[in-house]
């Protein structure tokens, strides 16, 4: 099912190059697209596939890294068409979001509460997009929030925003969008097929 928010996605990185920032919620656009069914799930997988090919700058360097290898080892890539459809081992993924999380499960406490202390953004990004593919964060609330952990960037004018970087990330997002939209157009014309020869 095709929507208008591909488009919408790009009108902010026109905003971006236009003004040279973009709030993040503009963003909650994406919770239209997350309706569909299956499309959270497909999201999160993605959002932790290509964080897992990412390294970043991390106190724990090591371990980080080594949790990213392992990652990016069992999820693979989206570089291919490929490496986006390729089905993931849930087990093993589900024992890699465990240890993910425990990996960075250490809060602070600030008068406000609680506060998690994160080492390693790009491990998080894996944790939350697993979380979103094991539906333990299933709501289009859970989406828009993965998406802006993802495109955010950190400007001391504005503070977290859409900024420069952001704007490939989200063309990333729409890459995303449309070849998940084709394989659902492909997947569809497949279900009609199968029906009209079995009759």
């Amino acid at each position: 099912m095709r929507t208008q928010v591909p488009e919408k996605l790009l009108a902010i990185v026109e905003e971006i190059d236009a003004h040279g920032s973009a709030n993040l919620t503009r963003l909650t656009v994406l919770k239209k697209w997350f309706e569909h069914p299956g499309r959270l799930c497909a999201f999160g997988l993605w959002i932790a596939k290509r964080s897992a090919g990412r390294k970043g700058k991390t106190k724990a360097e090591a371990a980080a890294g080594a949790l990213l290898n392992e990652a990016h080892a069992l999820l693979g890539t989206t570089a291919t068409r490929e490496g986006f459809l390729r089905p993931v081992d849930p087990g093993a993924a589900k024992l890699l979001h465990d240890r993910a999380r425990e990996f960075q499960n250490e809060f602070r406490q600030q008068q406000w509460g609680p506060v998690r202390i994160i080492h390693c953004w790009p491990l998080l990004l894996v944790e939350q997009g697993l979380a979103l593919y094991f539906r333990q964060a299933a709501s289009q609330s859970a989406g828009y929030k993965l998406a802006a952990d993802f495109c955010q960037h950190y400007d001391s004018q504005r503070g977290n925003c859409l900024i420069g970087p952001s704007r490939t990330k989200i063309v990333e997002i729409v890459r995303f969008m449309f070849t998940h939209e084709s394989i659902e157009e492909e997947d569809g014309r497949q279900f009609v097929g199968k029906l009209t020869s079995n009759l």
